[in-house]
């Protein structure tokens, strides 16, 4: 993560001698104390990160780790109460929810931004610039034929093909085999796995002959190595993600926090800040926020 924590560290650096800066959250002018835990989805990630930088910049005596063993893996943590908030790339499933139940972790569920799933190839690929959501599905099938280019299309090199995706703890794993395969999960054996899209980034960009897919940030932060791929004609942006045009590869990005977190005062003014504040640092580090309504109306209820 250290090309993305070092963008946001310089952003939010910036950010600080303006006098738009963000709204402070310590008590009568004291610092925070205490721990703020968090784990969860690497797509998120850079979006909580920016937030906790923020945050601990004003209350200096406050700890905020963010981990990043993917939403799957976040959740397992979140669900058994060893974490305050878990970030997610897509709704908890019905089995994590009856472990945290079972566990007796009841939880609020706030939306901070929006992703598109990015299918990129390396900058010396010069042949893939669009592909349909039939062919994906042939390509990353658990059944697929697809081994060379020219399986794919006749025109196209035939040359094997190097698959790289997220993790199966991943939660940008779950959504592109739910959307493209039709099942949660199902996806070809050959691929190069990780739940740190960085290392996803640097094996499809040293090898022209790589295909992958993981949040559209990370393209964005990666663009001088990597060809972007449209999908059925759209190329994932900001504007196409947040109108919905970029289907069905576009999606909302969550944060799921401890009810029980919230009575500690750290969590609570945290929490508020983030969703205060999501908006103009999730476009900072290149998501898409949501319609301020939305914002506002998640802060109303959290406040009641």
């Amino acid at each position: 993560m250290k090309t993305i924590t070092k963008k946001i560290t310089t952003i939010l650096a910036l950010a600080l001698v303006t006098p738009l800066i963000l709204t402070a959250c310590g008590q009568s002018g004291n610092s925070l104390t205490g721990e703020v835990k968090i784990d969860g989805s690497s797509t998120v990630f850079p979006i909580t990160e920016a937030v906790a930088e923020e945050f601990t910049a004003q209350n200096p005596d406050l700890k905020i780790p963010v981990g990043v063993s993917g939403t799957g893996g976040g959740f397992k943590k979140f669900t058994i109460g060893e974490t305050d908030i878990s970030d997610a790339s897509r709704p908890i499933k019905d089995e994590e929810a009856q472990v945290a139940k079972d566990n007796g972790i009841d939880y609020s569920i706030y939306q901070v931004a929006y992703d598109g799933i990015s299918i990129v190839v390396s900058k010396d690929n010069t042949w893939v610039k669009n592909l349909t959501t039939d062919e994906l599905k042939m390509i990353w099938s658990p059944d697929s034929k697809i081994s060379t280019w020219k399986d794919i299309r006749p025109e196209w090199p035939n040359e094997k093909i190097k698959f790289y995706a997220p993790g199966t703890d991943s939660g940008t794993f779950d959504y592109f085999t739910e959307e493209i395969n039709g099942e949660s999960g199902a996806i070809r054996a050959d691929f190069t796995g990780s739940e740190d899209d960085n290392v996803l980034v640097q094996g499809i960009a040293g090898d022209k002959n790589a295909l992958g897919f993981f949040g559209f940030a990370y393209y964005e932060e990666n663009q001088d190595k990597l060809n972007l791929v449209s999908v059925n004609d759209v190329t994932p942006s900001l504007d196409t993600i947040k109108d919905g045009t970029y289907t069905p590869l576009s999606r909302p990005l969550y944060i799921y926090v401890s009810n029980k977190s919230l009575d500690r005062p750290e969590v609570n003014a945290f929490v508020k800040f983030y969703l205060e504040n999501a908006g103009m640092l999730a476009k900072e580090v290149g998501y898409i926020p949501l319609p301020d309504k939305i914002y506002a109306d998640q802060l109303d209820l959290f406040n009641k």
